[in-house]
């Protein structure tokens, strides 16, 4: 069996439990709020595992990028600047930051053991943190909708907005072009290459260091459109907006879907944006505290008892 074969094979086989599971339970509508919260992780969790995938990193600056970019499109749309040139100007910004980070951080480091790489972007989520607090104070701002109409269908009496179904629709688009630019342009195999054999890579004359350059900017860039699709459906943001409130679960949803994989950082994604909205609206969860959280855990504790590379991963 080919890895493409065994990979659609085990995520549309855990899909389809999962809503037949959902619908015989009634909870039809968790389905629906899932989809647009695993949206969000499988943006962030793509970006985890892309650099993971190139440099072996568990990347907790992450969610920085997102945050920083949202800053950005909030100071631009403040500024009477159009939202469109808005999201574009923060995208950069989020792409700028993690060229920075691989430049500044990663690459003086590049020899270092991989636990050092972790702390050292731990350190940059922290002073971005730090300097989102100290520019911008420690207070909730509010950033408009690139798509202000609520409530365009609904679905299982589930009403979706036109945010929600951007934030889909570009979550879906990205699946595809990543998957065509990993498996049919030379940079995209390169990466590949880098990733699994980096001193051949090296051996045939491609820079695995500038690679790893390239990488950081899109994980980054991912980070951002996390950002700026999803804080304007809540409406308001503070500093580490989303390293508080998604970087675990997109952590979560990589290693459930396999840190090696990107078809399983979307489906690790879902899955996890699915459990926790089943967690707090079903109603024999109601009185189990904290049960968005503990769902997280219990799913990665089953998965990594049953499968300990991920749905998706492969076995070291």
């Amino acid at each position: 069996m080919t890895d493409r074969l065994r990979t659609a094979l085990i995520g549309g086989g855990v899909a389809l439990v999962v809503v037949v599971l959902l619908f015989i339970f009634g909870l039809q509508r968790a389905l629906i709020f899932g989809l647009v919260g695993g949206a969000t992780y499988s943006l962030v969790a793509l970006g985890l595992v892309l650099v993971y995938k190139s440099s072996g990193v568990f990347n907790f600056a992450q969610g920085e990028f997102g945050t920083v970019a949202v800053f950005a499109l909030f100071l631009l749309t403040t500024n009477d600047v159009p939202y469109g040139l808005a999201i574009i100007g923060a995208l950069v910004v989020a792409a700028v930051m993690g060229l920075l980070t691989e430049r500044l951080v990663v690459r003086p480091l590049f020899d270092a053991p991989r636990v050092t790489l972790l702390v050292a972007s731990a350190g940059v989520s922290l002073l971005a943190i730090g300097v989102e607090i100290w520019f911008g104070e420690a207070k909730l701002r509010n950033v408009d909708k690139a798509l202000p109409r609520q409530g365009r269908f609904k679905i299982f009496n589930a009403s979706i907005s036109d945010q929600e179904l951007l934030l889909i629709f570009t979550l879906i688009v990205l699946g595809v072009l990543l998957a065509l630019f990993f498996n049919r342009t030379n940079l995209g195999l390169a990466i590949l290459g880098a990733s699994q054999e980096p001193v051949a890579t090296e051996l045939v004359g491609i820079s695995v260091r500038r690679l790893s350059s390239f990488t950081w900017a899109i994980a980054a860039l991912l980070g951002g459109l996390a950002g700026v699709l999803t804080i304007p459906i809540a409406n308001s943001f503070g500093p580490g907006a989303l390293t508080a409130g998604v970087l675990i679960p997109s952590f979560t949803a990589a290693v459930v879907g396999g840190m090696t994989s990107l078809p399983g950082a979307f489906l690790g994604g879902i899955i996890v944006g699915v459990v926790q909205s089943v967690a707090v609206t079903a109603d024999f969860l109601e009185d189990v505290p904290g049960q968005s959280s503990l769902s997280v855990f219990v799913v990665l504790v089953i998965v990594l008892t049953i499968r300990p590379q991920g749905l998706l991963g492969k076995s070291a």
